[in-house]
């Protein structure tokens, strides 16, 4: 049975890496290669840190813990909360 590929075709891909490790690959060297957006990548990452933070604080109160005093109680109150949908 012939090949359809050419030999061309074939040679060229023999030395290529897989797609993903290309991928990584090119971020990679596009990340070594940056210089402002360095400084830019880590000043977004300390707002997402900062506003994760103020969101935990203070929108997101634990209220299991401060309701119930033990773990049993806890999940007493998630399972009767889960199976009676007119509770709040």
């Amino acid at each position: 049975m012939k090949n359809n590929r050419t030999s061309k075709e074939s040679n060229h891909d023999a030395g290529r890496p897989i797609w993903p490790v290309r991928v990584w690959c090119f971020y990679r060297d596009g990340f070594r290669e940056m210089t402002t957006g360095r400084y830019l990548w880590a000043l977004i990452l300390v707002k997402l840190a900062i506003i994760f933070l103020v969101f935990k604080l203070f929108f997101f109160p634990d209220v299991l813990s401060r309701d119930y005093d033990n773990d049993s109680d806890r999940a007493q109150a998630v399972r009767s909360s889960m199976l009676d949908p007119d509770r709040h």
